[in-house]
């Protein structure tokens, strides 16, 4: 079976993955999973959490390049880039995964500041004298 190739986005980042059936190996940026994100376990759990709940986790091989925002929009750009690679395998799959809210990319992103504020809607403070 051929590559399946799948794209998922979360704030400033992009994760491109590629799913192929094998034995559980991930490969982020040239790194294991472990050497790209470290002592960080809450976002590998959060990265291999599309493979755990469709039982997928010893049944593909995933490579995926990463790029802008920090570790924690990767990692979730890549969790939303896993699921949407998952359903492109099986479609199956997308009854699991889109009621725990992994098909919907998530649109949050940083408000951009207004002008006469600190930050986008922090005030100055106010001076009494």
């Amino acid at each position: 079976m051929a590559k399946i190739y799948a794209t998922g986005r979360r704030k400033a980042s992009i994760a491109k993955v590629w799913l192929t059936p094998g034995s559980g190996n991930m490969s982020i940026n040239g790194l294991s999973l472990d050497a790209w994100l470290g002592g960080l376990e809450a976002k590998k759990l959060r990265v291999k959490q599309p493979l755990a709940l469709t039982k997928q986790d010893t049944s593909v091989d995933i490579v995926a390049t990463t790029l802008g925002g920090g570790f924690g929009g990767q990692a979730d750009a890549l969790r939303h880039g896993i699921s949407r690679a998952l359903v492109k395998f099986n479609p199956e799959l997308k009854a699991i995964l889109k009621p725990e809210g992994m098909m919907t990319r998530d649109s949050r992103v940083v408000e951009r500041k207004k002008p006469g504020k600190r930050k986008a809607r922090r005030s100055r403070q106010f001076s009494k004298r």
